[in-house]
């Protein structure tokens, strides 16, 4: 489509003439241009320059004008048209000269006259422009009125025109514009209306004019945007143009029949690309088939068909181009709306690449027709076919009508060129042209357009034919890489027909570029393919007679199978390369191996079936099996020898034939082993079955991996051994009409059959025994003991491996898979020490690909009637369920592997939880707790520099008795926050009494006891508990304060453990401290503990009081009030009275406090009953921070005797003594 013209390929546009004031043009056709349509403008710059679009005098016919000119469309009619015969002329004057002197009017009105002459009987609107610099100038209207009627235009198109003023010209121009547009189609339609008349009138006498009118009308029409009656005289213009030819084509002169196929084409081209327009895209696909149908008959003499060849592929060509320029989508599957007969546009026909292949299909004829017209003519014609039209320009005219090439000059006269001067011309150009360029660069457009529509059999078709193109080419590496992408697809497939012609360009590519290899392997496989019958021979319309393979057929493939195997063997004389290159040939420099794997399209020349006897067997047992071959080559093949190979070297060994055994030359260095069979020749079709038995000589697995068959003296097939169990029809021949056979006569080996056997060790006579005790705890260092007997074999270099796994996942892999670098955390961590101590290694996994810990252990010699144990040790980092497994490797006869394992649970021992609380009956007010941050993760807060107190919590967990070592807490930071032990409480089973706590917080600092280690060693029974307390001062205010971390050192009580299985209900004065263990695995949990936040207490309220009462005997009870900050605090305080106290004092009341001083409310209480009562509730609320206090209500109760008790000392009551307050 880049061939044809602009004029052609583009709609035509209204052409306008801008005449005077060069320095406005450029502004008026930017505008113009960017209008829609656009308008395009022929420049003048001042009157001189009239002559330009002024009509040519037609001349009389003279001396050097041809005596009768013919032809259908004039060649420069468009072109003229678009460029030199505007629609509309626009005259611009300036004001001045409008308004001037009379010498300037009179200049003026001389080049107005003048413009009128030159548009005189054209019908070309005429358009005045007085062009002024501002709307504000001077207007004479007379003088305007005066100009307008010299000008003889309508006073729409007589205007004046603003320059200066941007909005007045934005008017001016927009003005301008529409006028142009108006007249513009004005003066098409009237052009087109005359032309319509005569061809109403039929006012001609040939065929030629009435193309020709049709074809001016429909331009007339495409200038004015009309696309539907551009359409119609496009169309009327095609089909009388097949009025013209009345003689057959045959008798036609080339240059005639050049031309009306040029013509056609024109026409044809603007009726797709009108149809393409509208989305008539099924209408457009009809006309270019009917098209088609036309004029594919109109080929012309016999030695310039070539031509017409040439003429068909561009068709195709133009025609793909306008489909994919046009996208015309889903729009071009709609129905036609239009009666063009035709049957039903197909999927096909509406993809380019269709057409893109059939233009380079007869790019292909153009070629042969070429050559065949080039070979009859004689030698001496060839040289004396001159090209004239490469001589000098200035011998050649214009050519007059489009389709006939340029006329000559020669002597004062001009003619046309003759047939002989003409074929010449067309012969010469012809030689230049590289016809399989051109094809190759259509199928690959061709390639890429299917390969966007995903029609992926039409892509290797097309792969196909470009292979072909590179063959004829001679580039035998692109040929050759097509052919191979081919030919897995037609292998797939079983396209057996597309496969042959395929594989035979393949063995020719292979041949030219000395690749023997690839040529016998292709060779084989063309000998193996399936053979048609007679009928279907006859059928098959698909025999490339061209090609290099050849006919499909019995024969030929007996002809290749012949000299495949005739190479192989060393009898067929050499093959010829490509010329320059030495032949082909195998040499023992040279050898030949050849690798059949399961997908190789080799496995029709030779498949091998083995099966095995039996499944298992023994270590040195002797087993049988069967090995059964098959090739589907046209003639027998003989096998000089085959080498049957297993996993196991020492079973391989050789087969050789009965006849070649005396001549059998095998070095040991090969295989000293031999087994002879009557014969190995190879009918076609026919299974070949051989038994043979074989030495099991090393546990595990035994496979037979491979046959390889000699051939020849350097010619090798190795074929990979397949199972019958597995066995896969071949694709090529599984849907052939042949009787089937099984690879083996014994029906369950044929179905079942196995090329693989396990071989068992022989039985151990070494027993390894694994146990451990209970269950394992997190933390601790779990023994499990390994004891290795041997009971008949001695153990030499012999080895444990051990290896640990989920017991739900069940996976186990060696540490060396898993990356050394991993920084992930572990949860099982095994250490494995022999019976000394002496450490040997230590291997950890990480968290994510749970434990597959492994570890290597040497094992001493060890006689038979002996034994050797050592202990593992497991520590669990977090509770999981595990698998031991223990492996025993050792050298006897042969390796020898025995396998234990033994599950293990790893279990939580200890839970440790711990809480804070406030000095007993002094209470700190806490601005953060009143403010109740729910966002914050911390939800504990502690006042600074008060003494609070910790109480950490362990409870056994496990289901054996544990002895406590100690419990500590390893501070975060001393000097912002220091812990300090203060006593322990056993528990046993239930919770701590808060009173005891309470009396403990009670006693002062100074004389509460600090317990070492030594003096502590507890026994906790299952779901028993030990509370430990500490006192916690933090020094530092923060919003998350670190207390540190609790440490927890425990151990087993294996003493205690053999009473516990009799007695699970045991009282706690059972156990007394005093009890040593002497085990040295001592563990260690450790528990952080979580930040607290720490703030200073704008407030502190202290209640004194003592510490029990009796009946009526009263008692003073005081609320000191502290004030830690710098401003003055007001607290309101309210009584509430209680029925079990008499109290004196104020009730409520707002009291002032001032910075850093405290103040006392004091209250005389006089019990009235006895017994654990509840003091009066005395309400207090800081009024700054609208805060009041909420002491605990163990802190608020008062034990009353109802006379004076008798104590006595104990842990909480060292120094107490009863005062009567009488």
């Amino acid at each position: 489509m880049e061939e044809y013209p602009e004029e052609l390929r583009t709609p035509p546009v209204a052409l306008v003439s801008l005449v005077g004031i060069p320095e406005l043009h450029p502004t008026i056709s930017n505008f113009l241009h960017s209008e829609q349509p656009p308008i395009n403008t022929l420049a003048l710059p001042d009157f001189s320059k009239l002559s330009i679009i002024a009509r040519k005098e037609r001349e009389a016919p003279g001396p050097m004008a041809p005596a009768k000119t013919s032809g259908i469309l004039k060649s420069d009619w468009l072109m003229k048209h678009r460029t030199r015969v505007p629609a509309v002329v626009a005259a611009l004057f300036s004001r001045e000269h409008v308004y001037g002197d009379p010498a300037q009017w009179l200049h003026v009105c001389t080049n107005l006259d003048n413009l009128k002459t030159v548009i005189r009987g054209r019908n070309i609107k005429l358009v005045v422009v007085v062009v002024q610099s501002t709307q504000t100038d001077d207007v004479n209207e007379d003088r305007l009125v005066t100009f307008r009627k010299r000008a003889e235009v309508e006073t729409k198109c007589f205007f004046m025109f603003v320059r200066q003023d941007a909005s007045e010209l934005n008017q001016s121009l927009k003005r301008l514009g529409s006028i142009f547009g108006e007249l513009s189609n004005t003066y098409y339609r009237e052009e087109g209306r005359r032309i319509k008349i005569r061809i109403e009138k039929k006012n001609f006498n040939s065929i030629e004019l009435n193309v020709r009118y049709n074809f001016k009308v429909a331009v007339y029409a495409e200038f004015r945007r009309d696309w539907v009656e551009a359409l119609k005289f496009y169309e009327s213009a095609y089909v009388a143009l097949h009025e013209i030819i009345n003689t057959p084509a045959e008798f036609l002169p080339i240059q005639r029949l050049v031309e009306i196929k040029v013509v056609a084409e024109q026409l044809h081209f603007k009726v797709s690309t009108l149809l393409m327009h509208g989305g008539k895209g099924v209408e457009a696909i009809k006309w270019f088939r009917q098209h088609m149908v036309w004029y594919m008959q109109l080929i012309g003499p016999h030695n310039t068909t070539f031509l017409h060849w040439e003429w068909v592929s561009r068709q195709y060509i133009v025609f793909a181009e306008l489909l994919q320029a046009s996208s015309l989508g889903t729009s071009i599957l709609q129905p036609p709306t239009s009666g063009i007969p035709g049957s039903v546009v197909t999927e096909l026909e509406q993809q380019p690449a269709y057409y893109y292949q059939l233009a380079a299909h007869y790019m292909r004829k153009r070629r042969n027709s070429f050559n065949f017209a080039l070979d009859n003519m004689s030698e001496a014609s060839q040289n004396e076919a001159v090209d004239i039209f490469q001589s000098s320009s200035e011998t050649l005219g214009v050519p007059l009508y489009v389709g006939q090439y340029p006329q000559l000059l020669e002597e004062g006269s001009i003619r046309s060129p003759t047939q002989a001067e003409y074929m010449g011309h067309f012969i010469a150009e012809e030689k230049m042209f590289q016809h399989s360029r051109a094809v190759i660069d259509l199928l690959m457009k061709a390639y890429e357009q299917y390969k966007l529509a995903k029609s992926g059999r039409m892509v290797y078709c097309i792969g196909s034919e470009m292979g072909q193109e590179y063959f004829a080419a001679r580039e035998y590496v692109n040929a050759k890489r097509l052919f191979e992408s081919v030919a897995g697809l037609y292998r797939q497939e079983a396209w057996v027909t597309l496969l042959w012609v395929c594989l035979g360009y393949l063995k020719e590519c292979a041949r030219k570029l000395s690749l023997l290899k690839e040529y016998i392997e292709y060779s084989l496989e063309m000998a193996a393919l399936p053979i048609l019958s007679d009928l279907e021979l006859e059928a098959n319309t698909f025999q490339n007679e061209d090609a290099p393979a050849g006919p499909f057929s019995y024969s030929q493939r007996a002809k290749i199978h012949k000299e495949v195997i005739g190479i192989l063997q060393g009898t067929t004389s050499d093959i010829p390369a490509q010329e320059g290159m030495s032949c082909l040939s195998v040499t023992e420099s040279g050898p030949i191996f050849l690798e059949i794997d399961l997908v190789s399209p080799l496995r029709a020349v030779l498949l091998a079936y083995v099966a095995f006897h039996e499944q298992v067997v023994k270590t040195g047992g002797m087993t049988s099996f069967t090995l059964s071959l098959l090739t589907h080559l046209p003639l027998p093949m003989e096998i000089n020898e085959l080498e049957i190979q297993f996993n196991q070297l020492p079973c391989n060994f050789l087969v050789i034939s009965e006849k070649r055994q005396a001549s059998a030359n095998t070095p040991e260095t090969r295989n000293p082993r031999i087994q002879t069979v009557p014969d190995l020749e190879l009918e076609p079709n026919k299974w070949k079955r051989l038994s043979f038995n074989v030495n099991a000589g090393l546990s595990g697995k035994l496979e037979c991996l491979s046959v390889i068959a000699r051939i020849g003296q350097h010619s090798t097939i190795c074929c990979r051994a397949e199972s019958p169990a597995s066995r896969e029809d071949l694709p090529l021949w599984k849907f052939e009409d042949r009787l089937e056979t099984l690879p083996m006569r014994d029906g369950s080996l044929a179905l079942f059959g196995q090329k693989v056997i396990q071989v068992e060790d022989p039985e151990p006579l070494v027993d390894v025994v694994l146990s451990a005790s209970g269950p394992g705890f997190v933390g601790e260092l779990f023994p499990v003991s390994v004891l290795v007997n041997s009971n008949g074999h001695a153990i030499h270099a012999g080895e444990l491996k051990i290896n640990i796994v989920d017991s739900k996942v069940g996976s186990m892999e060696s540490p060396r898979e898993t990356a050394s670098t991993s920084l992930q955390p572990y949860h099982v961590e095994l250490l494995i020490v022999q019976s000394n101590g002496e450490q040997l290694e230590r291997v950890t996994r990480d968290e994510e690909n749970f434990q597959r810990c492994s570890g290597i252990l040497a094992v001493p010699f060890i006689d038979v009637g002996t034994s050797w144990s050592t202990q593992l040790f497991i520590k669990w980092h977090k509770p999981k369920v595990v698998t031991l497994f223990v492996s025993l490797g050792y050298q006897a006869s042969q390796k020898i592997h025995l396998h234990k394992s033994l599950q293990l649970e790893g279990k939580i021992p200890i839970t440790v939880s711990h809480r804070y609380m406030t000095p007993f009956r002094r209470d700190s007010l806490l601005l953060e707790n009143v403010k109740k941050k729910l966002s914050s993760d911390i939800d504990v807060s502690l006042a600074l520099n008060e003494a609070n107190v910790l109480v950490v919590t362990a409870r056994n967990f496990a289901e054996v008795p544990l002895r406590l070592i100690s419990i500590t807490v390893e501070e975060e930071d001393g000097s912002s926050c220091s812990v300090r032990q203060a006593r322990e409480i056993y528990a046993g089973s239930l919770s701590v009494a808060t009173a005891d706590l309470e009396h403990y917080q009670a006693e002062p600092e100074a004389e509460r006891g600090s317990i070492t280690e030594s003096d502590f060693s507890f026994l906790l029974m299952p779901n028993e508990a030990y509370r430990q307390i500490f006192s916690v001062r933090p020094s530092v205010a923060s919003s998350a304060l670190g207390v540190g971390t609790v440490c927890i050192r425990w151990k087993r009580d294996m003493e205690s453990m053999k009473f516990f299985s009799q007695e699970k209900a045991r009282d706690v004065s059972h156990f007394q401290p005093s009890v040593t263990i002497n085990s040295p695995t001592v563990t260690t949990t450790q528990v952080k503990l979580s930040p607290v936040r720490v703030e200073k207490p704008p407030l502190v309220v202290s209640l004194e009081c003592p510490s029990h009462a009796l009946f009526g005997a009263p008692f003073t009870l005081a609320l000191k009030i502290q004030n830690e900050t710098t401003c003055l605090q007001e607290v309101r305080f309210s009584l509430v009275d209680s029925q079990s106290f008499l109290v004196s004092g104020a009730h409520s009341d707002t009291i002032s406090i001032l910075p850093y001083s405290s103040h006392i409310l004091s209250y005389k209480l006089v019990p009235l009953a006895s017994g654990l009562l509840q003091l009066p509730q005395v309400i207090l609320t800081a009024t700054r921070y609208s805060a009041s206090f909420h002491p605990p209500p163990a802190s608020t109760q008062l034990f009353v005797f109802p006379s004076n008790p008798h104590l006595k000392s104990g842990p909480f009551t060292s120094g107490l003594t009863i005062v009567n307050s009488r």
